[in-house]
C-alpha cells in the first residue's frame, strides 16, 4: 500500500486531508512541521508528501531542500494558502513535483497525489530496468593485462578528466567507457553514446549539438543535442576517428569553451558534460593523413586508456565463456551447459579476430545449436584445426608463396616488436622501414600496439 505524509501545521487541514486519502486505500501519517516532517521521513520511505510551503520554523520550501540534500527521493507536491508564481517555480526547480493552491479542492490533491503516486512507480521501474541493463556490463577476466586496465579505470573514474580509449574492434571499449561512468560522480547522470561511425556526415551536427526550428527542410520543432540529452553526465563519442575533420572543429570549441549552439540557432547553450571517446585506429597517423585534428587529439588524450584484444589475455577466455553462458541461459531460459577442458583449449587458442564480442556471439551459437547439455571440442570445429595467425612451419611448401611471404613478415615483425619491447619508433629503426609504414603493416597483420 502507498505511504502519503501529510506536511501542514493546521490540524484541520491535516485531518480532512488524511481522512480523503485513506478513503483511497492509501496509508495516511500526519505531521505539523518541517522538522516532524524530516524526522519522519528519515525513518519512514514515503511515496508522496504533500507539504504546505508556510509552516512554523523550517518552512515548506527549506524542507523539501533538506529532503533532497538527504536524497530522500519521495515525491513531493506542495500546498499554500498564499500561492504566487515565484514559490511556484522555486519549489519546481528544488525537484517538487506540482504544486496546489489553497483552499484546497481535495477532488484535485487526490488527483495531484495519484499522478504522484504514478510517477514515482515509472521512475522506481526504470532505475529497475537500468539496473537490470547495467548488470551484463562488468570487467571480466583476471590476467594481468586485464588487472592492469582495471587499475586504470579506476584510477580515471573518479576524476572528469577526459578519455581516450584505445583498442581493436569488438575489444569492449564500449564497456569501458560504461564502466568509467558507473564508478564516476556522474553516476547519477545519464550516459549518452554516440557511434560517430554510423551516422551520416549531413545528420551528425544536428545529433551532436540539436537544431532549431526551421534551421533545414524537416526542422518543424527545436529539438536538443546528445551534449544537452548528456548535461550533468557522460557522453561516449564512439568511432571518434570516423568523424568529419569539420565537426571535429565544432567539438573542439564545445571541450575549450564549454558551450554550444544548436544548428540554425544563435542561444549560446552551457555544456556540463564529461567527455570521453574511443577509436579503433592509430590517431597519429590519422593526424598525417589530415584526417584527425591535432588540437582535438590533445584535448581528448588526457587519459588514453588501451584496451588489449582477446589473444593478449588468453587466460581470461574460460572466464569470459562462463560468463556469456550464463547470460545466455537467462535469456533463453535454459540450464548453463558444461565446457569439456578439450573445447575450452580450443576456445583458448583460436586467435579470435572479432576479439570478446566475437566469443559472446560463439557462445550464443553453442548454446542455441548445440543438443545436450556438454560442449565438446567437436562442435567448435568450426573454428578451424590451425593457429591462422602464426606462421606456417619451415618448408612447408603448401601455402601459396604470397600467404608464406605474408605468414614470415608478420612473425618477423612480432619478433622485432618483442626484442624492442613494443617500442614502434625503434623497431621502425631496427627494420629500416617507416614508422607509419609499420604502423600500416601492423594493422594489416591484426597486430596491437603494446603499451606495456
Amino acid at each position: 500500500m502507498p505511504a502519503i505524509l501529510v506536511v501542514d501545521d493546521e490540524p484541520g487541514v491535516r485531518s480532512s486531508l488524511s481522512g480523503v486519502l485513506r478513503d483511497e486505500g492509501l496509508d495516511v501519517d500526519a505531521a505539523a512541521s518541517g522538522e516532524e516532517c524530516l524526522e519522519r521521513a528519515a525513518r519512514t520511505a514515503y511515496d508522496v508528501i504533500v507539504l504546505d510551503v508556510w509552516l512554523p520554523g523550517v518552512d515548506g520550501l527549506m524542507t523539501l531542500q533538506r529532503l533532497r540534500e538527504r536524497k530522500i527521493d519521495a515525491q513531493v507536491v506542495m500546498i499554500s494558502g498564499h500561492g504566487n508564481i515565484e514559490s511556484a517555480v522555486r519549489a519546481i526547480k528544488m525537484g517538487a513535483f506540482d504544486f496546489v493552491e489553497k483552499p484546497l479542492s481535495l477532488e484535485k490533491t487526490v488527483l495531484v497525489v495519484r499522478n504522484a503516486l504514478r510517477q514515482r512507480d515509472l521512475e522506481m521501474e526504470n532505475r529497475a530496468l537500468r539496473a537490470r541493463v547495467d548488470r551484463p556490463h562488468v570487467m571480466i577476466g583476471e590476467s594481468a593485462a586485464m588487472r592492469q586496465l582495471r587499475g586504470q579505470v579506476e584510477t580515471a573514474a573518479p576524476t572528469n578528466g577526459r578519455v581516450l580509449i584505445y583498442g581493436e574492434n569488438g575489444t569492449g571499449k564500449e564497456l569501458v567507457a560504461r564502466t568509467i561512468h558507473q564508478l564516476s560522480r556522474r553516476r547519477s547522470g545519464p550516459f549518452v553514446e554516440v557511434n560517430c561511425a554510423a551516422i551520416p556526415e549531413e545528420l551528425i551536427e544536428s545529433e551532436l549539438f540539436g537544431h532549431s526550428k526551421g534551421a533545414f527542410t524537416g526542422a518543424v520543432a527545436d529539438k536538443p543535442g546528445r551534449f544537452e540529452q548528456a548535461t550533468t553526465g557522460t557522453i561516449f563519442l564512439d568511432e571518434i576517428a570516423d568523424m568529419s575533420v569539420k565537426t571535429q572543429a565544432k567539438v573542439l570549441r564545445v571541450l575549450q569553451e564549454q558551450v554550444m549552439e544548436r544548428v540554425g540557432g544563435t542561444q549560446r547553450i552551457k555544456v556540463d558534460v564529461r567527455v570521453l571517446a574511443a577509436t579503433n585506429k592509430a590517431l597519429p597517423a590519422e593526424i598525417r593523413a589530415g584526417r584527425f585534428r591535432e588540437d582535438l587529439y590533445f584535448r581528448l588524450n588526457v587519459i588514453p586508456i588501451s584496451v588489449p584484444p582477446l589473444r593478449e589475455r588468453q587466460d581470461d577466455i574460460p572466464l569470459l565463456a562462463e560468463h556469456f553462458m550464463a547470460l545466455m541461459a537467462a535469456e533463453y531460459g535454459r540450464r548453463p551447459k558444461r565446457i569439456t577442458p578439450e573445447a575450452a583449449a580450443r576456445l583458448q587458442h583460436y586467435q579470435w579476430p572479432g576479439n570478446v564480442r566475437e566469443l559472446r556471439n560463439i557462445i550464443e551459437r553453442l548454446m542455441i545449436m548445440v543438443p545436450g547439455d556438454t560442449i565438446t571440442a567437436l562442435d567448435l570445429a568450426f573454428l578451424g584445426h590451425v593457429d591462422v595467425r602464426e606462421p606456417a612451419p619451415a618448408g612447408d611448401e603448401s601455402l601459396p608463396l604470397a600467404d608464406a611471404r605474408e605468414q614470415f613478415e608478420r612473425a618477423y615483425i612480432l619478433q622485432a616488436l618483442a626484442a624492442q619491447e613494443g617500442n614502434i619508433s625503434r623497431t621502425a629503426e631496427v627494420l629500416g622501414v617507416e614508422r607509419s609504414n609499420l604502423y600500416k603493416k601492423m594493422k594489416a597483420f591484426g597486430i596491437a600496439p603494446s603499451r606495456e
